[in-house]
């Protein structure tokens, strides 16, 4: 569902952001994307939903080049910052309908899958209300919310459990899961290791731009604990 091959991203000045990254996402996947600040992560993600631009390697989803055909691309996926900027002087049902008219969904079925989003994330009787008087948290859920409408292929987030009370959180991890049994995959960076542990199928751990560490989450951690893993590899990257 998702490949990335031999990809490396410079930032002005010359600043190395990724380093010849190589790796594949397959359908089902949940895949935890991990490392410190500046690692890589959150650039290598805009790499991937086409903010970022980068000067060597392919980024595939489900078949087709980013760069080539990028908006192919976006009716597949979904994207979640780690702080998402909605549009504050539309109320929430209008933001949800602006995403479900984007993603050419019925009248229908919009209708069916905001109000069963919103129920679950418990926002349903604020849809009314303009974004900005809403909390972080609600902002957060809407843009969830909005990222499920159209049931991408490719979801990808950044940090999607910062700002998300438990419940939330909860909530949000089985709906993961259930997109990824109807054949979608995941992908999104985490700092929450016991999270990813848990939730993750597959785990890749960037250092200073370069994969250090991927591979099936039972099997990197089948003596250790995700955090031993990680502290491992940082140690690596500084001896590097």
């Amino acid at each position: 569902m998702l490949e990335i091959k031999n990809m490396s991203k410079t930032y002005q000045g010359g600043k190395p952001a990724v380093k010849d990254l190589t790796l594949t996402v397959n359908a089902g996947d949940i895949y935890g994307f991990i490392g410190h600040n500046g690692a890589g992560k959150t650039t290598t993600i805009k790499c991937i939903v086409g903010i970022h631009g980068f000067e060597q390697g392919q980024i595939l989803v489900d078949g087709m080049d980013v760069e080539k055909e990028p908006l192919a691309c976006k009716k597949r996926m979904a994207y979640i910052p780690d702080n998402p900027d909605l549009y504050d002087y539309l109320t929430g049902i209008q933001y949800l309908n602006f995403i479900a008219d984007i993603y050419e969904i019925s009248k229908e079925e919009r209708e069916k899958r905001i109000r069963k989003e919103a129920e679950d994330f418990g926002i349903y009787p604020a849809l009314g209300d303009l974004i900005s008087t809403y909390s972080h948290g609600m902002k957060q859920k809407l843009a969830i919310i909005g990222a499920l409408i159209h049931e991408p292929k490719l979801l990808i987030l950044d940090e999607p459990f910062v700002g998300l009370d438990p419940e939330a959180s909860l909530i949000l991890k089985e709906k993961m899961r259930a997109l990824c049994e109807k054949g979608s995959a995941i992908f999104f960076s985490t700092h929450v290791l016991e999270v990813a542990q848990k939730l993750c199928n597959r785990i890749a751990v960037i250092s200073k731009g370069k994969l250090m560490v991927e591979g099936d989450t039972k099997e990197l951690t089948k003596d250790k604990s995700l955090e031993d893993v990680f502290m491992e590899v940082v140690a690596h990257g500084k001896a590097d």
